[in-house]
């Protein structure tokens, strides 16, 4: 959740024609992190809650290339980025711990 704050706190420097473009895909792909942790968690079987982290990590590296996207276009400094790009990295360390994991205790 603090990643998505601080996504919409960088994605606000962006110019307003960007706002249906690379703004709307950042803060989608950011608010689908714990958005698809919550629902996987929600569900019934560990190997949907396996899927669901997946599909959780996919949007975490759709995030990282648009920050990144945004730093090389210079809409933003990579200074502004920093934060995100560190929550990010730690985020997906979190979500491969998880995952392996759960992947162990599936095995039992």
């Amino acid at each position: 959740m603090d990643l998505v704050a601080e996504v919409y706190r960088v994605s606000n420097a962006l110019p307003s024609e960007e706002r249906f473009g690379l703004q709307s895909q950042c803060r989608r792909a950011a608010i689908s992190i714990p958005a698809n942790i919550a629902e996987g968690k929600g569900r019934c079987h560990i190997n949907e809650y396996l899927n669901h982290l997946s599909i959780a990590n996919g949007s975490l590296k759709e995030l990282e290339t648009h920050l990144f996207v945004m730093v090389r276009l210079g809409y933003v400094e990579e200074l502004a980025v920093q934060s995100a790009i560190g929550q990010s990295e730690e985020i997906g360390k979190m979500l491969g711990g998880l995952r392996k994991s759960l992947q162990r205790s599936a095995r039992c």
